[in-house]
């Protein structure tokens, strides 16, 4: 049976909690590097343009448990800070992520804990992507361990929105002028229009393609 995770008062609590995050990244990783290949294998396609994996800054942890009103505690990181294990998927399209989403849901030894849909439900300054928290036992030598990693799956559109708005607002600290997030609103308008233009173009190559196999297999048999 999986146990919650606990520290005895000999363990350096906040190495072993960072080697069991660590841990789960590594795990998590390696499932979609081979969710990845067998994609690429069967459908000679594939989704993902790249991965990108981080743990969470002890300074950004202790200021997001003071943010929601928590001490700054190994209990309470564990507890209530969510995203201290992060994993990112970069797709070419929006049509990928869901997919992407499902094949993650699908994964036996994997626990979706929670999902946030921000591309139907962005959020108010024009935010966008698909998150994901799940659970992955890690097996210690003496007992498991379910570990949560917060998976984000987006297009490169989105992704190239997301990161300069977190450039933008850390220089201001989170207080940037309306007129500034404003423009960061139309920014994302125009973001959703590239990404359903480029997959609208995508599908329609396609077809274009399907269309002129048949006619080549057309003008073989004749």
């Amino acid at each position: 049976m999986d146990t919650p995770i606990t520290f005895n008062e000999d363990v350096d609590s906040w190495k072993t909690v960072m080697f069991l995050y660590n841990s789960a990244l590594k795990e998590v990783g390696t499932k979609l590097e081979i969710l990845r290949d067998e994609f690429q294998y069967i459908h000679k396609y594939n989704p993902i343009e790249y991965i990108k994996s981080r743990i969470k800054e002890p300074e950004s942890i202790v200021k997001k448990l003071k943010r929601n009103g928590y001490e700054s505690t190994i209990d309470n990181m564990v507890t209530y800070v969510k995203d201290i294990a992060g994993i990112r998927i970069v797709c070419s399209f929006t049509s990928d992520i869901y997919r992407l989403a499902e094949m993650i849901g699908k994964q036996n030894d994997l626990t979706v804990v929670s999902v946030k849909d921000y591309i139907k439900n962005p959020k108010d300054s024009g935010y966008k992507s698909y998150h994901m928290l799940v659970t992955v036992p890690i097996f210690l030598s003496d007992r498991v361990v379910d570990t949560k990693v917060e998976i984000q799956i987006r297009t490169i559109a989105m992704d190239f929105w997301a990161s300069l708005e977190h450039k933008i607002y850390y220089k201001f600290e989170g207080n940037a002028p309306e007129y500034i997030s404003r423009d960061l609103r139309e920014c994302a308008g125009i973001v959703s229009m590239l990404d359903a233009k480029m997959l609208s173009l995508n599908e329609a190559i396609l077809q274009a393609k399907e269309e002129q196999e048949e006619e080549q297999e057309l003008n073989k048999d004749t």
